[in-house]
């Protein structure tokens, strides 16, 4: 019912810059959060950044500085953009999104988009 669609990986060389996007799309009765995590190879999926719906945003400390999450709101997609990339950020960039939707709107739940692949290096 709920899809997320990502876009804008890529290779780039260390110290340029990419865009990711996230598209929302299906049932969403309200967005809790949105937010990007990244795994690498051979290690744990881990936190990149998370933006809830009306508070802080938090951002790993590796990337604080580099990365800037945004959200546009009427559209349900989430923006992740990087900056002054190093080659210990390629990794494969997933985007999550905590929801209730329209069908079960007492439920919390979260989604996952499909990934894409963020490489860096020269």
């Amino acid at each position: 019912q709920v899809q997320l669609v990502e876009s804008g990986g890529g290779l780039v060389q260390p110290g340029g810059s990419l865009r990711l996007s996230c598209a929302v799309s299906g049932s969403i009765f309200r967005i809790n959060y949105m937010g990007w995590y990244r795994q690498a190879p051979g290690k744990q999926r881990e936190l990149v950044a998370i933006m809830p719906s009306g508070g802080n945003t938090n951002y790993a400390d590796s990337v604080k500085g580099r990365f800037t999450v945004s959200r546009d709101n009427a559209n349900y997609t989430v923006y992740l953009q990087m900056n002054s990339l190093k080659p210990e950020d390629t990794a494969v960039y997933y985007c999550n999104v905590g929801y209730r939707s329209t069908t079960r709107p007492a439920v919390s739940v979260s989604s996952w988009g499909q990934g894409t692949q963020v490489t860096v290096s020269s």
